[in-house]
C-alpha cells in the first residue's frame, strides 16, 4: 500500500507533463497544410496585397507632392496679373508645377476672354488633374471587395474537399482526414479578410487626402476668378 502511494504522485507528474505539451503551428506550416488549392488562393491574395501596398504608397507620395503649395503663390499671381505681367505669372506657374499652379496657369492663358470661358477652361483642367490624382485608386477599391470573395472561394473549396474526404472515409470519421479541407477553408478566409481590410483602409485614406487637394484647387481657382472679376 505504501508503494502504491509513492508511485501515484509520480504518475500524476508524468500525466501533467504530457498534458502540458502543446502543439505549435507556424504560419508557413498552416499555409502548407491547406493543400494545393489553399496555397494557390493565398498566393493570389499575397499578390493582391503587394499590388495594394504599392498603389497606396505611390499615390500617397503623389498626393502629398500635389498638396504642397507656397502660401505666397496666389499673392504673387495677383500682383503679376494686376500689373499686367502675364508672362511672369505664367513663368511662375510653370516653375511651381503643381495641380493648383497648372489650373491658375490655364486661367492666365485665357485672360482677355470672357470670364465664363476662363472658368470653363479651369474646370476642364481641374477634371484632368483630379483624374491624375485618382489614378489607380479604383484598383484599391476593387481589391478591397475582391479579396474577401476570393477568400470565401477558398472556404467553399476547403469545405468541398472536407466533405469529399468524409464521404470516402468508409464510415469512419478522423480529424486527420478533414484537416486538409478545414485548413484550406480557414486560412483562405483569414487571408482574404486581411487583404480586404488593408485595401479598404488604404483606399479611404487616399480618398480623404485627395479630397483635400481638390478642395485646395477649388479654393485657389475661386480666388483667382474673384480677382479677375474685381473692378479695375
Amino acid at each position: 500500500m505504501l508503494i502504491t502511494l509513492l508511485q501515484n504522485p509520480q504518475e500524476g507528474e508524468v500525466l501533467t507533463d504530457i498534458e502540458s505539451v502543446e502543439k505549435t503551428l507556424s504560419i508557413i506550416e498552416l499555409i502548407s497544410s491547406g493543400g494545393v488549392a489553399g496555397q494557390v488562393i493565398i498566393a493570389v491574395l499575397f499578390l493582391l496585397l503587394i499590388a495594394a501596398t504599392y498603389i497606396y504608397f505611390e499615390r500617397l507620395f503623389a498626393v502629398k507632392a500635389a498638396s504642397k503649395v507656397d502660401a505666397n503663390f496666389m499673392n504673387q499671381i495677383k500682383d503679376y496679373v494686376s500689373n499686367g505681367k502675364i508672362d511672369s505669372a505664367q513663368v511662375l506657374c510653370a516653375q511651381v508645377n503643381s495641380p493648383v499652379s497648372r489650373l491658375i496657369g490655364k486661367g492666365i492663358s485665357r485672360i482677355g476672354k470672357p470670364l465664363a470661358d476662363i472658368n470653363t477652361a479651369i474646370e476642364n483642367a481641374g477634371r484632368l488633374e483630379i483624374y491624375g490624382l485618382e489614378k489607380n485608386v479604383s484598383i484599391l477599391a476593387t481589391i478591397s471587395g475582391a479579396a474577401p470573395m476570393i477568400g470565401f472561394l477558398g472556404t467553399v473549396i476547403g469545405m468541398i474537399l472536407a466533405i469529399f474526404e468524409l464521404a470516402n472515409a468508409g464510415g469512419t470519421i478522423e480529424m486527420d482526414v478533414l484537416a486538409g479541407g478545414l485548413y484550406t477553408a480557414m486560412t483562405t478566409t483569414v487571408a482574404g479578410l486581411i487583404v480586404g481590410i488593408v485595401a479598404y483602409i488604404a483606399y479611404n485614406h487616399l480618398v480623404v487626402r485627395t479630397d483635400k487637394v481638390v478642395y485646395q484647387m477649388e479654393a485657389n481657382s475661386l480666388e483667382f476668378l474673384d480677382h479677375l472679376n474685381e473692378p479695375a
